[in-house]
């Protein structure tokens, strides 16, 4: 279990953004007000949306700096 829920953030971490203001981005590296946008608005739906509420608790919470590592270039 903990390896799936590892890969799971390992993905979310390195999904590109793919519309908006900050498409080809990494979703670590959306900016935390873009990310609250998007919770007070609504995660958009389905694997997406999921893996944007993920960063806005990433980012909330303080976790960036040590999740930085895993994203791949």
């Amino acid at each position: 279990m903990l390896n799936k829920n590892h890969e799971q953030l390992v993905a979310a971490i390195n999904m590109t953004m793919p519309f908006g203001k900050y498409a080809g981005r990494k979703l670590l590296q959306l900016p935390e007000p873009y990310l609250v946008w998007f919770h007070a608005k609504g995660f958009p739906e389905g694997k997406l949306g999921e893996q944007l509420a993920l960063m806005y608790e990433v980012k909330l919470n303080g976790l960036e700096g040590m999740l930085k590592p895993l994203l791949k270039e």
